[in-house]
């Protein structure tokens, strides 16, 4: 899944080599929190993909300029302050003193600028930002100079909403689209690449040169205190193995657990459930525009007419329509923007679909579903639509592995013959799609664009006035244009909005609130 799109450490007195290596059935202790992730971590880069798994494993390695609070205002994180010039076209953000990188060279402006010039040509909202960036400049060690176009008042709040991860130059210069493989940063935590084995375990030691800011740890801002030595994570692909190593406390916190699980969980008085995202999750399919046969608007809509969001849903959430809704909304329902449309669309008309798929004249062109076997949120989506393709009359082939090699094969831009694809699935946090200039798989930006790459000049064109907009209302009214433009050419199709439960051991304490785990200030009692 995709990005959460948000946003020490007293010394360990211990050598990292001294510390236990990972094992399922080795017993809990105060030393390491054990975890298992909603997925196999493969790509290190969380510039480069939006996956969130990734993006868990930046927040420990790297920090930000800023971070967000639980009302999304933005805080100074690696930042001591910034000014702004008279003309808004100026702005000098000073770093704090101190800071490090996990090599144990001091952190100055010229990595962050680079860094920052990174994450914009990336990310969707930097991507809107860099149009208006003269020079993603430095003024001296500790101070970086962003010059300026014409005044952008969001910039602060884009470099902190999003997750503009800091990179010593040397990576930060890496070409964005191109993953690196090297995690160094200057967060709370070191990532131990030696112990890293893709598909089954990793690792991270607590980084004794991090100097947590003063404050009270919230969401992506404050102190960000690691009160762990190591931090293991063990992929179990399996939902029921992972939940009876969370019973017999082989491990501490697992990150989404499975729905029918639940129940049985709940039972044990020493584990915690709670909603692993306030912001809660929206399920979506992604087409890709460049190739057949949905390079097509018109099979695009009759995909649109046939989905049926509740076939969706209980496919990954079951009967109890308390975790999910649906949601006939480009933004989630409930937010200020997530008006649903009054549409013939998303109503389970298969046989409508079935005309519009012959009256566009489809002729058998291979759509192929790349689809997860080891995410259980996320997999059984894949299994919706392959029986939904066959219905409607689409060639298709639905080619599963796991998640890791989805999130790798997604990026590829080649036809279904060279090892491309047509839809994958997955879901976003709220937050990912919460207004028009974050809401990536909506972005009409192209071939710069989220994976699919949709171009629409017009939902651009519409996002900037967004931007430039003077009052509530009248972004109100420009982000009903924007979705009614998006449900015309159904760049993605949602597929409902649920909730997924996290599960952890009662001995945990200090546990953030935030889009997804976060884990300093955690603590064992």
């Amino acid at each position: 899944m995709n990005r959460r799109s948000f946003l020490r450490t007293a010394a360990a007195g211990i050598a990292v080599s001294s510390l236990p290596r990972f094992s399922i059935a080795q017993p809990a202790n105060t030393r390491v929190l054990r975890f298992v992730p909603q997925a196999n971590l493969t790509l290190l880069d969380p510039i480069f993909t939006t996956a969130a798994v990734t993006g868990n494993h930046g927040w420990m390695v790297y920090d930000t300029l800023f971070g967000v609070n639980a009302k999304l205002e933005a805080k100074p994180q690696m930042a001591e302050g910034y000014t702004i010039s008279d003309d808004g076209r100026m702005y000098l953000i000073r770093l704090r003193d101190g800071l490090k990188w996990h090599d144990g060279e001091p952190v100055r402006a010229q990595d962050c600028a680079p860094s920052l010039a990174r994450w914009a040509a990336r990310d969707t909202f930097g991507q809107t930002v860099a149009k208006v960036v003269d020079n993603w400049g430095v003024a001296d060690d500790r101070t970086i100079r962003v010059a300026l176009k014409q005044p952008f008042p969001l910039l602060i709040y884009a470099i902190a909403v999003q997750n503009s991860f800091m990179m010593p130059e040397r990576l930060a210069k890496t070409d964005p689209f191109k993953a690196i493989s090297e995690a160094v940063g200057s967060g709370p935590f070191r990532f131990l690449k030696d112990e890293f084995v893709a598909g089954s375990s990793a690792a991270w030691a607590r980084f004794d040169g991090y100097v947590p800011r003063q404050e009270p740890a919230e969401w992506t801002s404050g102190g960000k205190v690691a009160h762990f030595e190591r931090i293991e994570w063990k992929v179990i692909p399996d939902a029921a193995t992972a939940a009876a190593a969370l019973q017999n406390g082989e491990v501490d916190w697992y990150e989404q657990a499975q729905t029918d699980l639940v129940p049985l969980l709940r039972k044990n008085p020493d584990i915690v459930i709670a909603p692993s995202n306030p912001q809660g999750y929206i399920g979506g399919l992604r087409f890709n525009h460049l190739h057949p046969p949905f390079n097509d608007v018109r099979l695009r809509r009759a995909v649109l007419t046939a989905v049926n969001q509740e076939d969706y849903m209980r496919a990954i959430m079951g009967d109890d329509h308390s975790s999910w809704r649906v949601c006939r909304s480009q933004f989630p329902c409930g937010t200020t923007y997530g008006t649903e449309v009054d549409l013939p669309v998303q109503q389970g008309d298969v046989e409508t679909a079935k005309k519009m798929i012959k009256e566009a004249g489809y002729d058998g062109q291979k759509a192929v579903i790349i689809n997860p076997t080891d995410f259980p949120t996320i997999g059984p989506l894949g299994d919706i639509t392959y029986d939904l393709f066959k219905k409607i009359g689409i060639n298709v082939e639905l080619q599963a592995t796991d998640w890791g090699s989805v999130v790798q094969r997604r990026a590829t831009r080649e036809t279904v013959e060279k090892g491309g694809w047509s839809v994958f699935h997955t879901w976003f946090t709220g937050g990912f799609v919460l207004n028009p200039v974050v809401t990536a798989p909506f972005r009409g930006v192209g071939a710069a664009g989220w994976f699919g790459w949709y171009e629409n000049p017009k939902t651009e064109a519409l996002t900037q006035e967004w931007l430039d907009a003077k009052d509530d209302d009248a972004r109100k009214r420009i982000a009903a244009a924007i979705q009614s433009e998006n449900y015309a050419q159904a760049p993605t199709v949602t597929l409902g909005q649920f909730q997924i439960p996290t599960a952890y051991r009662k001995s945990l304490a200090g546990k953030l609130e935030a889009t997804g785990p976060m884990f300093w200030n955690v603590r064992r009692v």
